[in-house]
């Protein structure tokens, strides 16, 4: 059975205590919930992978509460402490070359000589990191391959009797994934867009070279797989008409109509487009098929600022999907 607990200090503390004795935590940051676990525990760790049925190939993000946690576990670099003081907290996750002496296991990093590290920018989030005395790798809390959870609902509705506790913290405020940027190598990497614009790191970064999602064979870090992010109907994107069968997903002023749709941002605001974007492609999932629909039409979204993560997440969710 699932433990639901509050965002109270003495609840933090509980479970604090599940994630040091090797249990599965989720929690609420600023982007969507994570699903936690002791990074330096490979058994855990592995339950993460169980839970979410994720492939082990595909790496986790490693949470901490302190960036001088953070360097005690991979390289310290110029980049890296520009970046770190300026925007963490924050929906930034930085892949940097792994430490020697680094506890973290292996499962975690998938093997790689690699880490992905961040500080989420949520308060309770970061005292539950430390107060557990350890490094906390968290995924999404989802199962692997669905829409992400942006509230402590969407986590019990994929993983209940899987995991351990919940930490119900409210809706996540940003509502998609952090931003991932490989520092590792001479040049800055742009792997996933997210939380964090590339506007905002290239006065720190100069040339960022950007990578696109890829197959299994040649993932470099979390983030990475071309299909992900997707509820049940399938979607088509970029649409100037609805057809009969359709759910609308809007965005701004529109004349289209359909029998189910809602709009991420009927002023057109970027920031509160991604907040509503999960739980609006699950609310329109569910309800359209149970009214029989068989597919979501999207309507265009600019692609700058968040919104290019925001059309990340559903070009990845309309990606032809595995067999």
């Amino acid at each position: 059975m699932t433990l639901i607990f509050s965002n109270i200090d003495s609840e933090l503390e509980k479970a604090a205590i599940l994630l040091r004795e090797g249990k599965l935590v989720a929690f609420g940051t600023e982007t969507v919930y994570g699903l936690g676990a002791d990074a330096t525990n490979a058994q855990a760790v592995q339950r993460i992978y169980q839970a979410k049925g994720r492939p082990n190939y595909n790496p986790l993000i490693i949470h901490f509460a302190e960036i001088e946690d953070v360097f005690k576990h991979v390289q310290k670099t110029e980049l890296a402490f520009q970046l770190a003081n300026h925007f963490w907290p924050g929906p930034l996750t930085l892949i940097l070359q792994k430490r020697a002496e680094s506890p973290v296991c292996s499962i975690a990093t998938a093997g790689l000589s690699t880490m992905a590290v961040r500080i989420p920018a949520v308060t309770e989030a970061r005292k539950i990191i430390a107060l557990s005395q350890k490094p906390i790798a968290a995924p999404s809390a989802n199962p692997s391959g669905k829409v992400s959870p942006s509230t402590a609902q969407h986590v019990i509705e994929g993983l209940n009797g899987k995991i351990d506790a919940i930490i119900d913290s409210g809706p996540c405020k940003v509502g998609v994934e952090s931003t991932i940027l490989d520092i590792s190598g001479a040049v800055p990497c742009l792997l996933r867009p997210g939380g964090l614009s590339i506007e905002d790191l290239r006065p720190y970064c100069g040339k960022i070279e950007s990578h696109s999602p890829i197959n299994n064979a040649t993932i470099r870090s979390p983030g990475q797989l071309s299909s992900h992010y997707a509820p049940s109907l399938p979607i088509r994107l970029n649409c100037h008409e609805v057809f009969d069968d359709e759910a609308l997903l809007a965005f701004g002023r529109s004349s289209l109509q359909a029998k189910l749709s809602r709009n991420l941002s009927f002023s057109g605001d970027l920031n509160e487009a991604a907040q509503n974007l999960f739980a609006t492609l699950r609310f329109l999932d569910s309800e359209g098929r149970r009214i029989g629909l068989k597919r979501i039409a999207v309507m265009p979204i600019p692609d700058t600022g968040i919104g290019l993560a925001i059309c990340d997440r559903l070009q990845r969710a309309a990606a032809p999907r595995p067999l």
